[in-house]
């Protein structure tokens, strides 16, 4: 079945975050996700504070999202992120 990785986030450090983000593509595309959305400026209609960005990338399925979220190459890349950013991450099966 179809898993997401969704994360939110609230970057503190623009530099920082920059090169975290041109870094994750390769790795996202090495274990087979597709990326369906990077937003910024998301618009929070319910709830008392939202994220500044959203994320989401779609693998075949839930082992192929964990191979690639705790892949070595990508351990340091979500160091990176959580340094340069607040933000939280979920993943789950959909349709």
């Amino acid at each position: 079945m179809t898993a997401y990785f969704i994360a939110e986030v609230t970057v503190t450090d623009p530099e920082g975050y920059d090169a975290y983000r041109v870094k994750v593509p390769p790795t996202i595309e090495k274990y087979g996700g597709r990326v369906v959305t990077r937003a910024a400026g998301v618009a929070l209609l319910e709830g008392s504070q939202g994220p500044e960005r959203l994320v989401i990338i779609e693998f075949d399925d839930l082992d192929a999202l964990r191979r690639w979220y705790h892949a070595p190459e990508v351990q340091p890349l979500n160091a990176l992120r959580q340094q340069v950013s607040k933000s939280r991450a979920i993943a789950f099966e959909g349709v």
